[in-house]
C-alpha cells in the first residue's frame, strides 16, 4: 500500500509540473507574440553612412569618412582602408530582411542579446543605428538580432559572417594588373636586362618568338612560354602578407628595399577594366632581401688582384636549398609584403638564360626543307617537298617517317649554358636549311665532353651543355633512317 501511495504522489507531482510548464508556455506565447515575417527592418543607403564601428570577438573597430568620402581608420589615420570592403560590410543593411519576428520581448537574455556576440553602430547625417547580434539558432540556421525597437528578429543573412574580421582583412592592398599586352620589361639591380615585344621580327627564325632580350642593337629571341610563365608568377602573387603598411626609410632599409636586389618594370597596355580607358602603364615591383641574411650567405668578402670583390660562400648546402627572408614593394607604395622562398626564387629567374629557349633548335619543321647530317665521318642528306601544304620527307628518294628524328631533335635541350670551347671529337652535326630570308641555314654541332655530357655549338658559337643520352637518341634516330 505504501508503495502504491508513493507512486500516486509522484504521478500527481508530474501532472502538476506538466500543467505548470504548459501554463508558462501559454503565458510566454501570449506575452511574446511570435510570427513569421518577410519584413525589411533596415534599408540604409551605404553611401550616406559616415560612421561605422563594431565590437566582436576579433576586436573593436571604428571608421569614419573624410571630406572626400574616403574611409579613415580611427585608430590610425595612415592605415590604407579598402573602401570596397567597408562598402561590403554596409551593403547587407541596404535591404536587411528577416524571416522571423518576436514582438514585445522582455527577456533578451534568452536570445543572447543581453551580452551580444557583436554590436554594430552606424551613423548618417540624420540617423544613428545600433544592431546587436545574439545567439545563433541551430534549428533555424539563423541569428537573433535586435535593432532597439523592442523586438527580436531571426535574420536571413548573418552579419557576423562579415564583421568577424581582423584589421588586416580591411587593408587596401596593392593590386597587380592583368598583363594582357606587355610591350616591354626592364630589370635592374644585381642583374639587368631589357625585354622588348616585337611581332614578325627578323631576329628569329620562329614566328612564335615575340619577346627578345635587347642588348645594344641586338635582339636575342626568348621562349614565349617562359616569358609568359614569368609574367604569371608576378600576376598570381596575390600580395596579402604585409609586414608594414606605412614603411619609413628605416623600414625599407631593414627589408633590403632601400636598394632593391631586383626591380621589375613592366610596360603594358591598360584595358578598360583596369582604368576605364586604354593607354600604356608601367607596373613596378621591387624585391628586397634581409640584409643580415644576405651578408651572412655571402660570407666575408676579399678582393682579387684587380681589386674586385670575391665572396666566400658559407652555406654548406647546394645553392637554392636554404630558406630566404625576402620582401616586395609595389612602386612607391608604403606597404611592404613578405615573399615566400618559392616566390623569391621564381622572381629571380629573369635572366636571359632562364627565359631563352632551352631547345637547341626550335623552328617549325614545316619551315625546314632539308637536313644535312654528319655522323661518324659520313654525310647524309634528307630532303623534302610540299604536297598539299604537307611536307613529305625523303632519303635517297625513299619516303620517310621522320617522327623519331624530329622527336630526337626536340630532345636536344640545354642542361646549362656555357661558352666553354669543345676540345674532344664531334659526335654528330645537323645543318637545317630553312625557308627564311634572314636564317637560310642553322647549324648544330655536338661534341663529346664527358661520359654524360656533350657541348653544343650553334652556328659556330658555343651555347650549352646537353645530356649525352639525348645525343645518343639522335644518333640512333639517324641510323634508323640511313642504315635501312
Amino acid at each position: 500500500m505504501k508503495r502504491n501511495k508513493k507512486i500516486l504522489i509522484l504521478c500527481g507531482i508530474l501532472v502538476c509540473v506538466s500543467l505548470a510548464a504548459f501554463g508558462v508556455n501559454r503565458y510566454e506565447k501570449e506575452k511574446e507574440r511570435i510570427k513569421n515575417s518577410d519584413e525589411m527592418i533596415m534599408e540604409i543607403d551605404s553611401e550616406q553612412v559616415t560612421l561605422l564601428s563594431w565590437e566582436c570577438d576579433t576586436g573593436s573597430f571604428a571608421f569614419h569618412r573624410d571630406e572626400n568620402g574616403n574611409w579613415i581608420y580611427d585608430e590610425d589615420g595612415e592605415f590604407p582602408v579598402d573602401g570596397e570592403k567597408i562598402k561590403g560590410l554596409l551593403a547587407q543593411f541596404e535591404q536587411f530582411g528577416v524571416s522571423f519576428m518576436i514582438e514585445e520581448v522582455e527577456d533578451f537574455g534568452q536570445y543572447g542579446l543581453d551580452e551580444p556576440v557583436c554590436t554594430v553602430r552606424m551613423e548618417t547625417a540624420s540617423e544613428s543605428y545600433e544592431i546587436l547580434l545574439g545567439n545563433y539558432s541551430a534549428m533555424d540556421s539563423e541569428r537573433y538580432v535586435s535593432i532597439g525597437d523592442g523586438n527580436v528578429y531571426l535574420v536571413k543573412t548573418d552579419p557576423l559572417d562579415r564583421f568577424s574580421v581582423e584589421i588586416s582583412d580591411l587593408i587596401r592592398h596593392d593590386e597587380i594588373p592583368a598583363f594582357a599586352d606587355v610591350t616591354q620589361m626592364r630589370f635592374s639591380g644585381a642583374d639587368s636586362e631589357q625585354i622588348v615585344y616585337e611581332e614578325e621580327s627578323g631576329a628569329t627564325y620562329s614566328s612564335e618568338d615575340i619577346y627578345f632580350v635587347k642588348r645594344e642593337e641586338t635582339l636575342l629571341p626568348l621562349d614565349t612560354y617562359r616569358v609568359r610563365a614569368y609574367l604569371d608568377v608576378i600576376g598570381n602573387m596575390n600580395l596579402r602578407d604585409y609586414v608594414n603598411y606605412k614603411a619609413s626609410e628605416g623600414d625599407l632599409a631593414a627589408c633590403g628595399l632601400d636598394t632593391p636586389e631586383l626591380s621589375v618594370m613592366i610596360d603594358y597596355v591598360k584595358t578598360e577594366e583596369d582604368t576605364n580607358g586604354e593607354g600604356e602603364e608601367t607596373f613596378v615591383l621591387h624585391i628586397g632581401r634581409d640584409p643580415a641574411e644576405r651578408e651572412a650567405e655571402h660570407g666575408e668578402n676579399t678582393e682579387d688582384d684587380n681589386g674586385e670583390p670575391v665572396y666566400e660562400e658559407e652555406n654548406d648546402g647546394e645553392a637554392g636549398e636554404e630558406e630566404v627572408t625576402a620582401y616586395a614593394r609595389v612602386g612607391e607604395s608604403k606597404i611592404i609584403y613578405r615573399l615566400t622562398t618559392e616566390q623569391y626564387r621564381e622572381l629571380k629567374e629573369m635572366t636571359y638564360d632562364s627565359l631563352r629557349h632551352q631547345e637547341l633548335f626550335w623552328a617549325d619543321f614545316s619551315d625546314v626543307y632539308q637536313i644535312d647530317i654528319g655522323l661518324e665521318g659520313q654525310n647524309y642528306t634528307i630532303t623534302s617537298e610540299l604536297k598539299n601544304d604537307n611536307r613529305i620527307w625523303y632519303y635517297q628518294e625513299e619516303e620517310l617517317d621522320t617522327a623519331d628524328l624530329r622527336s630526337a631533335i626536340r630532345g636536344l635541350r640545354a642542361v646549362s649554358f656555357t661558352d666553354r670551347t669543345p676540345d674532344r671529337k664531334e659526335e654528330i652535326s645537323l645543318t637545317f636549311s630553312l625557308d627564311h630570308e634572314n636564317f637560310p641555314e642553322v647549324r648544330v654541332q655536338l661534341y663529346r665532353y664527358d661520359g654524360d655530357t656533350c657541348i653544343a655549338v650553334v652556328d659556330g658559337k658555343t651555347e650549352a651543355f646537353v645530356e649525352r643520352a639525348a645525343v645518343v637518341d639522335l644518333m640512333e634516330a639517324v641510323n634508323g633512317i640511313v642504315l635501312k
